[in-house]
Order: C-alpha cells, then structure tokens, then sequence
C-alpha cells in the first residue's frame, strides 16, 4: 500500500524539479509554437512534458524549435535542440502517446538546410511547425 504512494511522490518530485529547467528555457527563448489542435486532441502527452523529456535526452541543449507531427503513422514531439560548443542541432523524437524518446541524432548544418529546402518544396501534410509553412 504505501509503495504506490511512494512512487507517486518521487513522480511529483521529478516533475517538480525538472520545472525550473523549463520555466528557465522559455523564459531564455520565447517562442509561440502552432500546434494544430487535432493533433494536440490525440497527443496524451503535453507539449510541455515533453519538452522535459527532450531537454533529459539531451544534455545542455537549449530549444531552437518544437512541433507536433505525425511521421511514419506515429503522432510525436520534434524538438531541434542546440548545443553550446557544438555544431548544427540535436533533434529529439518524443512519442505524443507513451512519452517515450523514440530518436536523438545530430544534423549537421549541411543536413539541416538540405532538410529544410525539402520541407519547403513539400506540401504539408498532417504536422505543425514553429516556423510560419
């Protein structure tokens, strides 16, 4: 009985230590993600959560941009995450269902502007960027 209890605690205190983090991120890069609302309806995770989860996987790294997607039948979280002393971007995948970490990998400035003239000359689809489509 009193195991449940314990668990929950340490998960209220997790979450409440790993709050300044984030508080201290959006305060350092203000940004207003669009978030398509039917996407946001099927997520279980908040967009918020899993910034936490993506800030964990990456350590130092600083938020350049977020988006809620749908890639390859998975609902996720994007987040490009920059680096101090490092070069190009951390992208980190967060499954929008089960919080998961489904991808870290480095992109090169190279990759990311291939990555991004390729987004542009798509049509979107089923996702949201930070940036204006």
């Amino acid at each position: 009985m009193l195991r449940p209890f314990m668990l929950a605690l340490a998960g209220a205190f997790l979450m409440a230590a790993a709050r300044p983090a984030v508080a201290q991120q959006a305060a350092s890069n203000p940004r207003s993600p669009k978030i398509d609302s039917r996407l946001a309806a099927a997520a279980k995770i908040s967009l918020d959560s899993a910034r936490v989860i993506a800030l964990h996987a990456v350590p130092r790294g600083t938020v350049a941009s977020e988006e809620l997607e749908r890639e390859h039948g998975r609902l996720i979280y994007s987040f490009d995450l920059r680096v101090p002393g490092r070069q190009g971007i951390q992208e980190v995948n967060v499954n929008a269902i089960t919080g998961a970490v489904v991808g870290v990998h480095h992109e090169s400035p190279a990759s990311e502007q291939r990555e991004k003239r390729a987004e542009d000359t798509l049509p979107r689809r089923d996702s949201s960027r930070s940036a204006t489509p």
